[in-house]
């Protein structure tokens, strides 16, 4: 009976403790891709604005974009969750618009993806302009987990038609992140 009361009071402690020293990085999804509010977030409950109201992002503000449907994104952040319109998401790497309005990615090159970590197994290789919007129709779906990139950038998501998890990738990864290892449906090189 003892030792089941010194646990409870551990537990009781340690609830206490994280609910008190919880950072706002905690409160956001660890999942998702780093994005930026560059105006006022109108948090809705679904994709569009006949859903209701949920809240509001401030502008400028470190979010993460969970998923996108068209011109809509879910994002997550201190302020709470919810959809809303593309247009006012940034997904540089600092806050605000690109100088010159355009990030710049590389152009031009070639990428290969392979089935295995370290640039092992089968590859895949695509030049500049290539998109495979629903790589189940080429038998590749959820296939690859390492890409070498020489030259250009490659947008990759989980969902078919460029939905879901997204990233621009940029260098080589022998391994690709955790959430598109195995996981890749749609790409895009530039």
């Amino acid at each position: 009976m003892r030792i089941l009361l010194r646990l409870l009071t551990a537990l009781t402690s340690a609830a206490l403790l994280f609910s008190v020293v919880q950072t706002p990085a905690m409160a956001a999804s660890q999942s998702g891709t780093h994005a930026w509010s560059t105006d006022t977030l109108t948090l809705r409950e679904g994709p569009g604005t006949r859903y209701a109201f949920t809240g509001e992002i401030s502008p400028d503000l470190a979010i993460k974009v969970l998923r996108c449907q068209k011109l809509w994104c879910l994002v997550d952040g201190d302020a709470g969750r919810g959809w809303t319109y593309k247009r006012n998401i940034s997904f540089g790497a600092i806050p605000g618009d690109w100088p010159n309005g355009l990030a710049s990615y590389p152009r031009g090159g070639t990428v290969c993806f392979y089935t295995g970590v370290n640039y092992a197994g089968s590859e895949v290789c695509l030049k500049t302009g290539q998109v495979l919007k629903d790589l189940a129709l080429s038998g590749l779906d959820n296939s690859f987990a390492s890409v070498r990139v020489d030259g250009t950038s490659v947008d990759v998501c989980r969902d078919r038609f460029f939905q879901s998890y997204c990233e621009r990738i940029v260098v080589s990864q022998p391994a690709l992140d955790k959430y598109l290892l195995r996981n890749l449906s749609s790409i895009h090189v530039y």
